[in-house]
């Protein structure tokens, strides 16, 4: 057996004792979901990464197949980035294990099973009406000189932010733009990397900068721990020409650099995923470099004075709002300049999607808490300090708004075909976070089809609510 042969085939056992996606492995030993798909297609990888996967497959191999805890993924509404999930032996819940804002278990991580997340941004609505809902805040900002300066603090695949700069271009068509985001999947970095050579194109003055920091630290660009400091990495990116084909060629020779440094791993306290080393990518056109020169930032120099901040789909629905206050939303408030925005979204519920799970799990609550929750939790943190902000929750009428699962007109007429059912039940189970251990059973009977098609049937189609909220700061 080569070396080839015998690396595919450690990972195989791993993954069967385990019980582990290959995909899984993958991102969880180097963060590259597609790893062992691409060595079963006969691609090699470099010494680092080898050993990396055997370092992975070490720590855990001496653990007794019976009492050990495989860590799977799940996914969540916008790909962006929260948790990691522990399964325990025969399906065993891990509601008292899960407990990742105390840091007394392994919390899972929804936002990472690329086919619960593909297959949702595919068959629903919901990136292009967030996208749609953020943009109307472009006519509330009050950009200032050097540049109009947005945040994306959960980039997932780029879509919302991509669609976004469109709309930015429409209204700021001769002002620079500095773009950030954060992002810590290396698939999803790649998926938005491919989506912006046109942004480019249209709206030459631009400043993109991508990291994977964390959100007390990604608006800033500046890490708080000295040892992490150390590690940065920062690389700056000049593109030359003047077309989307040159751009596209320059951003995907980018791979080597993020597949060597964009790397996660899983924090030993909470279960959750962080950077190994912190990045800064910063990329935009050489022919703009004398304009931008004081909108591109420099190590250790970056300000936060965002005119927009984007903070959609960004924590775990079932945490407490005191722990998305004080580890997602507060840090983002903080960064917004006098005039700013912080637009924040998540799942709301009172929709067909929660009606197919509570059909399936009666009594099932995933929405524990709401923006009302979410915006006095984050007021009493920043309440002394940051009175200049304002908190608006808004009216249902105004906050509460509606995405839909893509289906044919007469699709639902009749007999609903299995992919339609599939779809639906994929989308109601992937919104509401349910972990996947509590999926086998009821697969396993068939009844999540009865419960879905009964639901689909009922209401004509399937779809979702959202709701936002808004904390503004005051205009000097």
């Amino acid at each position: 057996m080569s070396g080839h042969e015998a690396l595919l085939a450690d990972i195989g056992k791993y993954c069967q004792r385990h019980r582990m996606a290959e995909s899984t492995f993958g991102r969880l030993a180097v963060n590259d979901g597609k790893l062992v798909a691409r060595l079963r297609d006969g691609k090699s990888v470099t010494l680092n990464t080898l050993e990396r996967l055997q370092d992975f497959m070490k720590r855990d191999g001496d653990r007794d197949n019976g009492n050990a805890e495989a860590e799977g993924s799940l996914l969540g509404p916008n790909g962006a980035v929260v948790r990691t999930e522990t399964l325990t032996p025969a399906g065993a819940t891990s509601n008292a294990q899960a407990k990742d804002e105390k840091g007394e278990g392994k919390n899972f991580r929804f936002f990472d099973n690329r086919q619960k997340y593909l297959m949702f941004v595919n068959t629903c609505s919901e990136k292009w009406v967030v996208a749609n809902r953020v943009a109307m805040e472009l006519a509330h900002i009050h950009p200032a000189p050097p540049a109009v300066r947005v945040f994306d603090a959960g980039l997932g695949d780029g879509t919302v932010l991509t669609r976004l700069m469109r709309a930015m271009h429409a209204r700021f068509p001769t002002m620079p733009h500095y773009i950030s985001g954060k992002e810590i999947s290396l698939e999803d970095i790649r998926l938005a990397l491919e989506k912006m050579p046109d942004r480019f194109h249209e709206h030459p003055a631009s400043v993109l900068v991508l990291t994977n920091m964390y959100y007390a630290e990604a608006p800033w660009l500046r890490v708080r721990s000295p040892a992490a400091a150390n590690s940065l990495v920062w690389h700056e990116v000049a593109l030359d020409g003047s077309s989307s084909f040159e751009f596209e060629e320059q951003i995907t020779a980018l791979q080597p650099f993020l597949a060597e440094h964009w790397q996660a791993k899983t924090s030993e306290k909470t279960g959750n995923p962080i950077y190994e080393r912190p990045v800064v990518l910063v990329i935009y056109r050489r022919d703009h470099r004398f304009l931008l020169d004081s909108v591109i930032p420099k190590p250790g120099m970056a300000t936060a004075d965002f005119d927009l901040i984007i903070a959609s789909q960004p924590y775990r629905l079932r945490v407490p709002a005191e722990f998305k206050a004080n580890k997602v939303v507060a840090p983002l408030a903080r960064a917004l300049r006098p005039g700013g925005r912080l637009v924040g979204i998540h799942s709301h519920g009172n929709d067909p999607g929660l009606e197919i799970v509570q059909t399936v799990w009666p009594g099932e609550r995933p929405y524990t808490n709401d923006r009302h929750d979410i915006l006095k939790a984050t007021k009493e943190i920043l309440g002394s300090t940051h009175r200049d902000l304002k908190y608006n929750a808004y009216s249902d009428a105004r906050s509460v708004f509606r995405y839909d699962m893509h289906t044919l007109p007469n699709e639902l007429a009749g007999a609903i075909g299995t992919s339609t059912l599939f779809a639906a039940w994929n989308a109601a189970i992937y919104v509401a976070q349910i972990e996947d251990e509590r999926l086998s059973d009821v697969v396993k009977d068939g009844r999540y089809i009865d419960a879905t098609a009964g639901v689909l049937r009922k209401h004509g189609g399937l779809w979702f609510n959202d709701e936002t909220y808004v904390i503004s700061r005051r205009q000097a």
